[in-house]
């Protein structure tokens, strides 16, 4: 009986042994044991395929077959002092070296058409697109709009994804956002953020500013890519970073979709994008400013300087005039005049509300184009 005992135990011994060995290296042996003795084995829950709570997965899967890189060529250009026989005796008579950049780019239509920033092909003489499917294609220049710093470029290739364009201007600070690119060319890449503000202005990057701030990482080679909702929709052109060191430090700009949309338009229907001007010098109604031209308002804009035959001397505007409101939009700083007076179409009369010295005059201007800024030498 003792022997029984014993054989019994040492079995039991090796029986758990074994359990522990094949529990601890092989527990699916276990689980499909279980399920033959009718018990069910526990699954994973959730759809594998599905993104995970608060992924943007999609959004970014989405946005990213549109977003393309571009890579620019610049010949080489001869220098400016290169006809000085004095430069030529020091310093040789070679040419500036050719140069070659990078940036990324949107694509918004079947057609072709693809929207970047300007300063991206700016200069440009041979431009490559490159796609997420890793087709390649050559690009010509359709227009450009310095001003906004955005150009439309065209490629013909078949079945090209688009992206669509969604409503920036229902934008509010704390919404999610992702930048889509090509920093440092290392490849695409996405990043996200929320919008840290809206309509900054008077930075000096261009002269029409109403960007869209980001705390998305942006870095160079994120110029002219994409700014897309969470839902994959374009919202912003990504533009310009507040750097110190050359890289991200939280602070991007992006171009509004409102306004690219209004370019894109503008240069596919005329090649150029038309602005209003009526040729005035105003400047911000201050204290000091209102003492020096005896102002009896502080709102609108004060003119300090009239062209001699631009559209406004020949309405008759006078300097000291402040204007108060075009076409009964309100003018409350130079920066919003600029604007209003750009999105009047050149040739058309317009109304403007003017204080002159206490008096209110109702004035029909008729403004002309906007002369493009002067081309800075290559």
């Amino acid at each position: 009986m003792k022997r029984l005992w014993l054989l019994f135990a040492q079995s039991c011994t090796l029986l758990l042994a074994a359990y522990f060995v094949v529990s601890t290296l092989k527990p699916q042996w276990i689980g499909s044991a279980r399920s033959g003795l009718g018990v069910v084995a526990v699954q994973q829950a959730g759809n594998p395929s599905e993104p995970p709570p608060g992924s943007f997965r999609v959004a970014a899967q989405r946005a990213s077959l549109a977003v393309v890189s571009i890579t620019t060529n610049s010949g080489a250009r001869p220098s400016a002092h290169s006809k000085d026989p004095w430069f030529r005796f020091f310093y040789g008579d070679g040419d500036n070296e050719s140069q070659s950049g990078m940036g990324s780019g949107v694509i918004v239509s079947t057609g072709g058409y693809v929207l970047t920033n300007n300063h991206v092909v700016e200069n440009a003489d041979a431009i490559e697109v490159s796609l997420n499917d890793g087709r390649h294609a050559k690009a010509t220049v359709v227009g450009t709009d310095p001003d906004s710093d955005l150009a439309v470029l065209k490629i013909n290739l078949d079945q090209l994804p688009t992206l669509v364009l969604g409503d920036s201007n229902s934008l509010q600070v704390g919404d999610q956002v992702l930048a889509i690119g090509n920093p440092f060319g290392v490849g695409q890449t996405v990043t996200s953020g929320i919008v840290s503000a809206l309509g900054r202005n008077q930075l000096g990057i261009n002269t029409f500013e109403n960007f869209i701030q980001t705390d998305a990482a942006i870095n160079p080679g994120n110029s002219g890519g994409a700014l897309v909702d969470s839902s994959g929709n374009l919202v912003g052109i990504n533009t310009a970073i507040y750097s110190r060191s050359g890289g991200s430090m939280g602070i991007g700009f992006a171009i509004p979709v409102s306004t690219a949309r209004q370019v894109l338009e503008s240069i596919v229907a005329e090649g150029q994008v038309r602005r209003g001007w009526i040729g005035v010098e105003p400047r911000d109604v201050t204290p000091e400013i209102a003492q020096t031209f005896g102002l009896k308002t502080h709102a609108g804009v004060v003119i300090t300087g009239v062209l001699h035959n631009g559209p406004a001397a020949k309405a008759g505007l006078e300097p000291g005039d402040v204007i108060v409101a075009i076409g009964g939009n309100a003018v409350h700083d130079s920066n919003e005049l600029l604007t209003l007076v750009a999105a009047l179409k050149p040739g058309s009369v317009a109304g403007f509300s003017i204080d002159r010295k206490g008096r209110t005059l109702e004035m029909n201007i008729t403004p002309g184009q906007r002369p493009r800024p002067p081309k800075q030498p290559g």
